[in-house]
């Protein structure tokens, strides 16, 4: 249980992290719309990672695992796209990329443990 609500609280706070470096940024032209993306991806990691622990089944549950792998692999392109355009100092950048990364890592672990699980079980 606490791993879960670790986890929660981290993509939580990943999110705020990404809100705030935003809110930073100037306004308007093409970073809008990297602005809009990395928005829509980095609250998505969180919103469907508490969708996958109200799964009502394993396979739903690895569905929406992928889903929040997705999103935060999403997140580092994006954020990467901020770094090569030097819109921000990759020191503001730096962080949230290790925190991406980790993210992914972890939601590929756990997508493949709940694939494994899922086969043993059948």
């Amino acid at each position: 249980m606490e791993d879960y609500c670790n986890l929660r609280k981290r993509t939580q706070d990943f999110a705020v992290a990404v809100l705030e470096l935003m809110e930073k940024l100037p306004k308007g032209g093409e970073l809008g719309v990297i602005k809009r993306q990395l928005i829509r991806s980095e609250t998505s990691v969180g919103a469907n990672y508490r969708a996958a622990q109200r799964s009502r089944s394993r396979k739903e549950f690895v569905a929406k695992l992928a889903l929040v792998e997705e999103e935060a692999d999403e997140c580092i392109y994006w954020l990467e796209l901020l770094c090569v355009r030097r819109v921000s100092s990759e020191l503001c950048v730096r962080p949230l990329l290790g925190e991406a990364s980790e993210l992914v890592a972890i939601f590929v672990a756990s997508r493949r443990t709940a694939v494994r699980n899922a086969s043993k079980s059948e």
